[in-house]
């Protein structure tokens, strides 16, 4: 009987470690889709610039340096690789395009176009995703965060080789606001 009691506790001990190593893996994968989500909503905006750039640039051709501004700063926002180097190069572009939809407002002609317009509706969309992209990580982080911080879990991160990992935080407090893309 002393056999089954024994065995038992190695059973639920077993299973206990399982769990635990289970759960630490799952919050690990659920924060690396987060992270690709913002990549590719990141992505979807960087994509949409040259097009927006080459509308403004049509009504705008005197504006040489902001779109040289808003060009560099979308190289370096698709180049980024870390968190930190993403958050940077994002908050970076942001204001990029603030100057960029700051010239538009100059020229009326280019405020009715209807090609701008499109595109304007569709980098406001964007802005909208990469923002929730940027807190679904984040909530996630905090998750893995607390799990890799707290017991029991905690002495089971370094088997599942998982750590804790950093927040998208934009150092730029007035960058942490989506640009007003509406005229």
């Amino acid at each position: 009987m002393e056999i089954f009691i024994v065995f038992g506790v190695i059973v639920l001990v077993v299973l206990f470690v399982v769990a635990q190593y289970n759960r630490l893996v799952r919050l690990n994968i659920t924060v690396n889709e987060a992270w690709a989500q913002i990549e590719v909503q990141l992505k979807r905006r960087a994509d949409l610039i040259p097009n927006l750039v080459e509308t403004v640039k049509g009504y705008a051709k005197h504006e040489q340096s902001t779109f040289d501004a808003v060009v560099a700063a979308r190289a370096k926002a698709t180049s980024a690789s870390t968190v930190g180097e993403v958050a940077a190069a994002d908050g970076a572009l942001t204001n990029a395009l603030r100057g960029l939809l700051a010239v538009a407002e100059a020229y009326p002609d280019l405020k009715a176009s209807s090609n701008f317009l499109a595109l304007q509706e569709e980098l406001s969309t964007t802005e909208n995703k990469v923002s929730f992209a940027r807190q679904f990580y984040n909530d996630n982080v905090r998750q893995l965060n607390e799990a890799v911080a707290t017991v029991p879990s905690k002495f089971f991160a370094g088997l599942a080789k998982v750590a804790a990992r950093a927040f998208y935080e934009i150092e730029n407090a007035a960058d942490r606001n989506v640009p007003n893309v509406k005229f």
